[in-house]
């Protein structure tokens, strides 16, 4: 699997970041384990995850997901073959959210307690904070990366204004910035980040890497019907979102992309992120080693210009909202 450079970070991700949005929620920990290790066995170095995962599940505390990661790491004994992104932010209690200085440092340790290791690769503000300002949230991050706990830092869910605003003042104070961004894009999800932040991010030079790569499931073409949409813990979201005219369009081009390429749809749309000049890994999660290895796929596919260009116009975004996403 081809690795590439994350914004000006020093860290090597592979194309496909392994979303361990999953692990804790949707999958056990034994299941977890065989697609992390499928992953690896793939050349995948890079996984995903966020203090936060998978806090939603009725009983869970949040933290679920970076502690099967933690304990697959030991199991393995390859923490330092793997490049670990988490998250720190997410609204986990009234008094447990937000980018400010004593949380965010109470939050690091406890990550790296369940990741069971002594630093973070990529340590990601994992929603904008506007109650706490950017110069204490990034002087905190430059106290985590002198102490060697943090490697580089990241933002998710960020807007262009306040993703401008943060980089200004690393540069202006000495701070690390932000190196990748990771926002809410795939082949339906379009318009807010090519119309706002892809330029900032091309011309700051920071990394992209994408969640929701398959729009929560839309885009591998199992959802078409109102029949289908009940099949999933997802279907009810991704019907009210995407099954619509244009996400049935964005459908029928997966459909005739994926057959000229003898692929499936997961593997063209993923397959068309990584093609992006701007993008520079696509993150993708997966429910059991035969989901992964669709995934996967995309890595080795060379999308042809002109099936770029048909799933482009399919997925054409003049009437798409253009709001900054609160999940992932």
């Amino acid at each position: 699997m081809q690795r590439r450079k994350l914004g000006h970070s020093g860290l090597d991700v592979s194309t496909l970041v392994l979303g361990g949005n999953v692990f804790g929620w949707t999958i056990d920990q034994p299941t977890s384990f065989a697609v992390l290790d499928a992953y690896a066995a793939a050349g995948g170095n890079t996984v995903d995850t966020a203090d936060g995962y998978s806090i939603w599940v009725p009983g869970n505390k949040g933290g679920e997901s970076e502690t099967i990661i933690g304990a697959w790491m030991k199991s393995r004994g390859n923490r330092d073959r793997i490049v670990v992104a988490t998250k720190v932010g997410w609204e986990l209690s009234p008094t447990r959210k937000g980018l400010a200085r004593a949380y965010i440092r109470e939050s690091v340790e406890g990550s790296l307690k369940r990741l069971q290791t002594d630093y973070i690769d990529l340590y990601q503000s994992h929603r904008d904070d506007p109650a706490t300002s950017p110069e204490e949230t990034l002087e905190t991050y430059s106290e985590l990366v002198r102490a060697g706990k943090v490697r580089a830092i990241g933002a998710s869910n960020y807007g262009a204004d306040r993703l401008t605003a943060s980089l200004d003042i690393s540069r202006a104070c000495g701070y690390p910035r932000y190196e990748s961004l990771q926002p809410l894009y795939n082949l339906y999800d379009r318009a807010e980040f090519e119309t706002t932040l892809e330029p900032v991010c091309a011309g700051a030079g920071l990394g992209v890497i994408p969640y929701y790569s398959l729009a929560s499931g839309f885009l591998t073409g199992k959802y078409r019907s109102e029949h289908d949409l009940s099949a999933s813990t997802r279907g009810k979201n991704v019907g009210n979102k995407y099954l619509n005219d244009r996400g049935r369009r964005i459908l029928a081009a997966l459909d005739d992309a994926a057959r000229d390429c003898h692929a499936t749809l997961a593997t063209v749309a993923v397959a068309w992120l990584i093609a992006r000049p701007s993008v520079t890994a696509a993150i993708a999660s997966a429910t059991s080693v035969e989901q992964l290895h669709d995934v996967v796929a995309a890595t080795a596919l060379q999308l042809d210009p002109s099936v770029i260009e048909r799933l482009d116009t399919a997925s054409a975004y003049a009437n798409e909202p253009t709001s900054v996403s609160t999940s992932g």
